[in-house]
């Protein structure tokens, strides 16, 4: 099954690229349209990656921020559509899916609601799945437990021996940061987000002295920025690029051979799994952005509006597939 585009649909979403990068004030479509060659659409090019898949297992991984849900000035309120979940849910019960996010794991799971996908905490350091991989190089992370229906599970947690100086920096950074107005300190659990969309923006560079000066004293420590937005991680050699390889590993230990993973998200932070994908020449990686951006996406999808469209045609894909 293919997913064609009619010449108004195509000059619909020319339309709406034009009026986006208005908006966002840029005004040379060209080299957006430029772009678009380099990161062409995933929908656009649907039958081609369908092409490129046929006779293997798709891992979906997905962000969520950005993603799944749209960008907001209080995090806390990141809600995903019903329609989106529904959408996760179809796809889940197609293929093995994970939600890989910089979010506290218990955070993602009360957003996304549902049983049937992976989810991969912290940038990948808090992840928990059904079965140990018995080929993951990583064993001494993983430890077994059961879950809340008495099933047998694996939480790998890298970071684990890093969780007290992460919650005494985390102490540190809401205390001296309560002077700026707006400023939101974000427990992650194994990391730290803390955020500045809804900072004035002649404080923002105070808040980023504050947090820097704060960090002074734990040097090992990585500090990384993203949408109004600066991550500070333990000093672990682990990333969303990391973590789809310890997942795929997994899948392949299960008897899923031919796996080809295919990644979408919006962030910094998923350019780690971009690279991945990337350097094997293995999977489809596709970037959320509708305007140009440096990336090392195959793809592109403008908005989680294209994104909840892409996982529905994916689904019917593969139903169509499964039922000829």
């Amino acid at each position: 099954m293919g997913f064609p585009h009619s010449p108004t649909q195509h000059q619909d979403m020319e339309s709406l690229s034009r009026a986006r990068l208005e908006g966002n004030g840029v005004s040379a479509l060209g080299s957006y349209s430029s772009w678009l060659r380099k990161h062409p659409s995933a929908l656009c090019t649907f039958e081609g990656i369908a092409k490129k898949a046929e006779g293997k297992e798709i891992a979906v991984f997905l962000d969520y921020d950005g993603t799944l849900s749209q960008i907001v000035d209080n995090p806390d309120q990141a809600f995903m559509t019903e329609k989106m979940r529904c959408a996760v849910r179809e796809v889940a019960d197609c293929f093995p899916t994970s939600i890989v996010s910089g979010r506290c794991r218990d955070k993602v799971y009360e957003f996304v609601q549902l049983d049937n996908v992976c989810y991969a905490g912290s940038h990948g350091m808090d992840i928990s799945i059904p079965l140990a991989s018995s080929k993951s190089q990583e064993g001494g992370h993983q430890t077994r437990a059961l879950d809340e229906k008495g099933d047998e599970i694996v939480w790998f947690r890298p970071a684990q021996d890093f969780l007290d100086s992460v919650q005494e920096i985390m102490r540190l950074l809401k205390e001296r940061t309560t002077r700026i107005d707006s400023a939101m300190v974000e427990d992650n659990k194994f990391c730290i987000s803390v955020h500045y969309r809804r900072v004035n923006e002649k404080d923002v560079g105070k808040l980023k002295q504050i947090v820097e000066s704060t960090m002074e004293a734990y040097p090992a420590y990585r500090i990384t920025c993203g949408k109004k937005v600066m991550e500070i991680r333990p000093p672990v050699e682990w990333d969303k690029g990391r973590a789809i390889e310890y997942l795929l590993e997994t899948l392949d230990s299960n008897g899923h051979c031919n796996v080809l993973p295919l990644y979408i998200g919006d962030d910094d932070t998923d350019e780690d799994a971009f690279k991945v994908i990337k350097r094997t020449k293995h999977g489809f990686s596709i970037i959320v952005s509708s305007v140009p951006r440096e990336t090392m996406a195959l793809y592109s999808l403008q908005d989680p509006n294209e994104v909840h469209s892409f996982l529905t045609h994916l689904a019917e894909w593969k139903r169509s597939n499964s039922s000829s």
